[in-house]
Parts: C-alpha cells; structure tokens; sequence
C-alpha cells in the first residue's frame, strides 16, 4: 500500500473512536447516551433537510462535512458539557492539540483542507459555520425535548444558560432559533429548565 492510502486509513481508523466519546444528552425515547459520531451523523442529515431555512445561501455539502467532522477532536479532548464553565475554560486548548494530533494523520492536502473547515466552524463567520452552529445546537435541543427535559432537568440548568447558548443559532437560522425559543418556553412552562 502507498504511503497516500496509508495514511488516509489509520485517519479512518482513528476517527472511528469518536464512537466512544458520549455526550451528556440521550438518544430520543430516553436512550443511552448519544455518542459524538451519531451527533454529528444526525447533524449531517438535518443539514440537508433542513437547509431551506439557513438566513443565508449554502454550500449544503460544506455544511454536511463540517458537521461530520467537527467533534473528532474530542477524541483525545474529551466532550466537554455545553454548561460546564470549568470545562470550558480549558476546551480550546485541549481542542487544538487534538486537531494537530488527528487531523496529522492524514496527506498534508487533506489535513489542510480538514483544518481549514474545522477552523471555519469553530469561527463561526460564514454562513455555512453559522448554519451548523444552528444545527449544533438544535440537534441536542430536539433530543432533550424529545425525552422531556431529562438533561436539562439531571444538571439543573437555567433559562439564563439555555437561552445564552441558543442566542447564536438566529445568526444561521431565524426560523430555527423561532423553534428553539417555542421548545424552550414549553420547557421552562413544565418545570424541565429552570427560570
């Protein structure tokens, strides 16, 4: 095997752990915990569906990439909760080194244009990173919706921290963000955020 397609699969092999990273939110129907490779799947699809509604015009499978690819890193930084300010602190570092180690795998072409869209997302500038920023944070909201509030209920967050992460999803999608702000004034009504 040449070195090209060597690299290209220990990539492929690495990247398949992101299966092991689980997320705080649970599969719809109060499953198990979601892992980062089905997010990002899920992710992916909503993109496609649901791309009509982005503020903006789309390159929809520069969309779907990011969204695959934008949570590998946490294989060796770990997933880090939306509202775990201490996490948070350390995430970008943690983040950055990851993306150096993994994405070093791959031909020196692939690995840049990789970096390139992963750094796009985590800039949030274009309108392709803010269109999967919205489904970012959308994709988790319809899970904790979908088990009622289970997530939000178990770590106690407050209408102040949800609305301060979905605040954002308005820049790729207003009609999403409409939703968003429908699913969490219902929640809020039932008692599953607190105010």
């Amino acid at each position: 095997m040449d070195e090209r397609l060597q690299k290209q699969i220990d990539f492929i092999l690495e990247i398949d752990k992101e299966k092991n990273i689980f997320r705080q939110t649970h599969l719809t129907g109060h499953g198990r915990n979601e892992n980062d490779a089905e997010h990002a799947w899920h992710m992916a699809i909503m993109a496609y569906l649901l791309r009509e509604y982005s503020n903006e015009k789309i390159d929809v499978a520069r969309v779907m990439l990011m969204c695959l690819i934008h949570d590998v890193v946490e294989i060796d930084a770990g997933d880090t909760y939306a509202y775990d300010a201490e996490g948070l602190k350390t995430q970008k570092a943690r983040e950055e080194a990851a993306k150096e180690r993994i994405y070093s795998l791959l031909p020196e072409d692939q690995k840049e244009k990789l970096v390139e869209i992963f750094d796009e997302f985590e800039e949030r500038k274009t309108p392709e990173a803010k269109f999967a920023r919205a489904l970012d944070n959308l994709q988790p909201l319809l899970l904790n919706n979908s088990n009622d509030g289970g997530d939000w209920k178990r770590h106690d967050v407050t209408a102040k921290q949800v609305y301060g992460r979905q605040s954002r999803t308005r820049e790729g999608s207003e009609k999403l963000f409409e939703i968003t702000d429908q699913i969490l004034k219902e929640n809020i009504a039932k008692g599953n955020i607190k105010e």
